[in-house]
């Protein structure tokens, strides 16, 4: 069973708690880290925007991807949220089998 690290950026602390919370609950994540003090910057609608944002990083298994990718979408208060998955390459293998052990 591969695994993925999934990238979500959200607007409060409020939002990425409730966000990183549904995805636990729901087992579509193993473990969410949850990452404040973040400065973006990006072009949006025409304009440079720069907002403060949260990093919530979510580890889950390969195939759950796009389930976990949806709920976020789901959740997340902005119009086209951050969520970024990352196949994940090698790691700490008793921590992996963990990770799709409370995937399961």
């Amino acid at each position: 069973m591969s695994q993925s690290l999934v990238y979500i950026t959200a607007p409060s602390m409020e939002d990425a708690k409730r966000i990183g919370e549904k995805l636990i609950e729901e087992r579509l994540a193993a473990c969410v880290n949850v990452i404040p003090g973040m400065k973006s910057m990006y072009h949006w609608k025409g304009k440079v925007e720069t907002d403060d944002e949260i990093v919530v990083i979510a580890k889950t298994t390969s195939d759950l991807v796009h389930r976990l990718s949806h709920k976020v979408v789901d959740l997340h208060p902005d119009e086209v949220p951050c969520v970024v998955a990352v196949p994940v390459a090698g790691g700490n293998q008793a921590f992996l089998r963990w990770i799709g052990e409370e995937t399961a």
